[in-house]
């Protein structure tokens, strides 16, 4: 029986570098069409997220970190264990950030493995686009991603 898998692009397209977890999750669908994995596009409504998460065996969250990384770095981590502190806090207007998800996810217990692809932002003021250095990464970023979602695919597990 193969695993449900379910790809959330998170994000505020009206905060510059904020929407890139729905630019990501648009050049992913290009990429995957017919993998049997489902996207959901949550922008910044995420309380729902939660609720969501549960319907699936794995989810990838794709999101914009403040991690102090160079601008444009993806970094893929599991949610349920990584230690939350300042340094993977996200500079955005979700209702919830990735570290509010976090704790709600624990205190849920929640048995879904999720993994976040956190993509380091240079800019998240009011604006419309991405910073031309974020844009210049987008067909890496999204090739990354997509092989990751290959390994999740074919083992039910990263790496």
């Amino acid at each position: 029986m193969s695993k449900k898998i379910a790809v959330i692009g998170l994000g505020n397209t009206l905060r510059r570098d904020d929407g890139i977890g729905i630019t990501i999750l648009e050049s992913l669908l290009s990429f995957r069409k017919a993998s049997g994995i489902d996207y959901l596009n949550f922008g910044i409504a995420s309380f729902d997220l939660l609720h969501r998460i549960r319907d699936y065996d794995m989810v990838v969250l794709i999101d914009g970190i403040d991690a102090s990384l160079p601008c444009g770095q993806l970094k893929i981590f599991e949610l349920d264990k990584v230690e939350y502190d300042l340094k993977y806090s996200i500079s955005s207007s979700h209702e919830l950030g990735l570290k509010d998800i976090f704790e709600l996810y624990k205190k849920l217990g929640i048995k879904t493995a999720v993994y976040v692809a956190g993509i380091q932002v240079e800019d998240a003021s009011f604006g419309e686009g991405l910073t031309d250095t974020l844009k210049a990464r987008c067909d890496d970023i999204a090739k990354e991603i997509n092989g990751f979602l290959d390994v999740l695919c074919h083992t039910g597990k990263s790496r």
